[in-house]
């Protein structure tokens, strides 16, 4: 397993771990989530961020300055304005599989909340069932006890 990792390094002093809980950290608030699946779709300007996942333009600012630290995005100046992308495609892939894994682990978990509207679960691009979500939607047995 460990020979998929051959040829990768960590920043001086990281070890694997540490690289991997800063994704986690990234992952565990909902804003951040919605930016990095908004940002995996195409890359995206700060106000029409805010905008499609309903936050202000000041919490997008703080969530980006730390997905930009985590390594997770990058800006790309623009003249006076910033353009936000992933900063490997590779983010993208990374984020499909997981929702793929929490789908297959415990289909009840992706369950559209009743508040959910059509738009905010896209039909499933490969044209079969399922869903595919801009946001997480999470049943009460994934955040209990925490």
């Amino acid at each position: 397993m460990f020979s998929a990792l051959q040829g990768l390094w960590c920043p001086v002093g990281w070890s694997f771990a540490e690289a991997l809980s800063r994704f986690g950290y990234a992952l565990s608030d909902a804003t951040r989530t919605r930016i990095l699946l908004s940002l995996r779709e195409g890359p995206g300007y700060p106000s029409g961020l805010a905008e499609s996942i309903g936050v202000s333009r000041q919490i997008l600012s703080n969530h980006l300055a730390c997905l930009r630290g985590c390594g997770l995005v990058v800006a790309v100046p623009e003249g006076r304005r910033s353009r936000y992308e992933l900063a490997d495609r590779r983010i993208g892939h990374a984020i499909d599989d997981l929702l793929a894994l929490v789908v297959a682990v415990d289909p009840a978990c992706a369950r559209p909340p009743p508040t959910a509207t059509a738009a905010d679960y896209p039909p499933n691009p490969t044209g079969g069932e399922g869903l595919w979500t801009r946001s997480p939607a999470w049943c009460g047995r994934c955040t209990s006890g925490r």
